[in-house]
């Protein structure tokens, strides 16, 4: 399992985005004509209206604001999930919108003309997704604000404690998460009385995280992290009285929140929660689905197309998977080829050291040969952790997060050693080449390092971009040789083959009836993966539906756009051109870089 947390998705995919109903923001978002000249310029109007855009939004989600380097929001977690908030958001949407349209497209450069389209295309579909009842199922196993919050308290994220008005900032987050907790049990009722809710797998799953956080001592929690590194200077009675407020919020606010927030779950949401579990056994689960789908994937391909790709892609790479097993003199079928790969001793590590240090070699040795296929690099650099012991049982394998934008973090690369029979020797080429060079952190970085577009291009992202082209790097592997190793190459061929499975196990749940047992055992059936790892996928799934599908259909749009290139321009292409095409403008919906790429063919005369 992989996922990606750039600063937008962070804020968006966890719950984070959000106004507190008591500090409303100064303005109706969007409303307000952006100040510009009398005279303005096509231009001036456009830039003028992206850069008010990203200030509101990051006003309205002062979470996000954290994450891309703005401090005047530190102090707020507001509550995405209040009538006010969502009044804010749909203001901010619809006014923008309309602002945009009355931009001559025409009179803008080339760069500003696709920025806009992002900008309108970012605008449309939010206002689409207004139109579905997200707020009555605010939180799941997989995106939690709970999760995000202990990140966030821990000292190890975006939250800056380097200050005495730090440590009250997030104070002030803890107040404002203890009014979340409120509104997000409001909100559930609300969706049981109209049988929007969670399976119930998917709640016996939250129960023990928040177990976790009520049954760890306070001088043990992540939360208490930063009181062991309190600001510097600080005389004996300043220390004391900071850690005695800090701790006062942590006992007195935080911890009955979480108590209530699983009192809840246990006792009353529990038995109101279903037994299906795909989307379609939600009231309007089907177009529910499909717009998800379309979300995700930037795309407008229906959900059977989608389906049937999957099947076409996993019996390919069953073939290619056999060949492995031929070239390696394997003696069985494939079967018990993945039962071996999945198995045998030699293909795993005995200690979680072992792991990341062997991913700390990964990076050495894949550096090296980055120059010859790009000649655009990230400054930031990123480093290797294990994933938090707090959130391994219920973690991706793998995750990515974003760095700092002023180089004062680094981005991490995280992989969870909570079960090392999932993490074999034989994926580590293909998932350094995705989670980290030349995949999400240099993607990522390089994004946030751009200059001379909009801020919200910097930061935002889409899921069928950043992980179509994590899965692209995974391919330009081969190309690099670091695929010589037959087993490191069926390491590709089995992320690979996740990706495929994708396609059909995501629809099959949501569109076609699949059961969770169903799905467990198609995934088990096609692939060497550990059936706690398919187990988590499939729950992984069958919380956040259509996300999955975004990796594959991005990386076929990116080969086929490559594809196309080679054919039209033959010996003149140059494939570190291509590149700078594709990772140069921020993360784009499908449409906009298919644009964008048939545009630069075409300039090659």
């Amino acid at each position: 399992m992989k996922t990606t947390l750039s600063a937008l998705a962070v804020f968006a995919a966890l719950g984070l985005a959000a106004c507190s109903p008591q500090t409303p923001p100064a303005k109706q978002s969007g409303e307000t004509a952006v100040e510009a000249p009398a005279k303005a310029s096509a231009s001036e109007q456009y830039q003028a209206l992206a850069a008010q855009y990203f200030a509101d939004l990051i006003e309205l989600n002062p979470v996000m604001a954290t994450f891309v380097g703005e401090r005047r929001y530190n102090h707020r977690l507001a509550n995405n999930l209040s009538d006010d908030y969502l009044k804010a958001r749909h203001q901010l949407n619809s006014g923008y919108l309309k602002q945009l349209q009355g931009i001559d497209m025409d009179q803008l450069s080339d760069a500003e003309r696709l920025s806009a389209q992002v900008l309108r295309y970012e605008l449309e579909m939010a206002l689409v997704d207004e139109t579905y009842p997200s707020r009555f199922l605010p939180m799941n196993q997989f995106y939690s604000r709970v999760i995000s919050f202990v990140q966030l308290g821990s000292g190890e994220s975006a939250q800056p404690f380097d200050t005495v008005e730090d440590y009250d900032n997030f104070i002030g987050r803890i107040n404002d998460f203890a009014v979340w907790v409120d509104s997000a049990i409001a909100r559930m009722e609300e969706g049981s009385e109209s049988t929007v809710v969670l399976p119930r797998i998917l709640v016996q799953r939250i129960l023990p995280q928040l177990e976790t956080q009520l049954n760890t001592p306070l001088a043990q929690s992540p939360f208490y992290g930063p009181l062991k590194q309190l600001p510097e200077g600080l005389s004996e009675t300043e220390a004391a009285a900071l850690s005695k407020r800090y701790q006062q919020a942590l006992s007195d606010t935080l911890l009955p929140a979480l108590e209530r927030l699983h009192s809840y779950f246990r006792d009353t949401y529990l038995p109101k929660s279903r037994g299906t579990h795909g989307w379609a056994g939600l009231p309007n689960g089907k177009a529910w689905y499909q717009h998800l789908a379309n979300k995700h994937t930037t795309t407008t391909m229906p959900v059977a197309e989608i389906h049937e790709l999957g099947l076409s892609e996993v019996a390919r790479i069953l073939e290619e998977m056999d060949g492995v097993r031929e070239r390696v003199g394997f003696d069985g079928d494939l079967a018990a080829f993945f039962e071996h790969l999945g198995s045998d001793d030699q293909f795993f590590f005995t200690d979680k050291q072992g792991l990341i240090d062997g991913y700390m070699g990964l990076k050495d040795d894949i550096n090296a040969v980055l120059p010859q296929y790009f000649d655009v690099m990230p400054k930031a650099d990123y480093v290797v952790k294990a994933v938090e012991p707090f959130r391994e049982r219920s973690a991706a394998g793998a995750s990515y997060q974003s760095p700092a934008p002023d180089g004062s973090r680094p981005g991490v690369f995280y992989i969870n050693t909570y079960n090392l029979k999932a993490q074999p020797k034989w994926g580590m080429t293909t998932l350094s080449l995705h989670e980290a060079a030349p995949g999400h952190h240099f993607q990522i970085a390089i994004k946030q390092e751009l200059e001379g577009v909009p801020d919200f291009q910097r930061f935002g992202g889409y899921t069928a971009f950043e992980e179509g082209w994590a899965l692209y790097a995974e391919y330009l592997g081969i190309e690099m040789g670091l695929f010589e190793d037959p087993y490191q190459y069926f390491g590709k061929l089995s992320d690979e083959m996740l990706r495929a499975m994708r396609l059909v196990v995501d629809t099959g749940l949501h569109a076609k009836g699949w059961s969770r047992e169903q799905a467990i055992q198609y995934m088990l059936d096609n692939s060497p993966m550990a059936e706690t790892d398919v187990t988590a996928e499939v729950e992984r799934y069958m919380a956040i539906p259509g996300q999955a599908l975004s990796y594959k259909v991005g990386q076929l749009t990116i080969l086929a756009l490559r594809a196309e290139a080679e054919a039209a321009l033959g010996e003149r292409f140059d494939l570190k051109a291509f590149h700078n095409q594709v990772l140069t403008s921020g993360s784009l919906p499908m449409a906009v870089l298919q644009a964008k790429i048939r545009g630069w063919i075409a300039a090659q005369g």
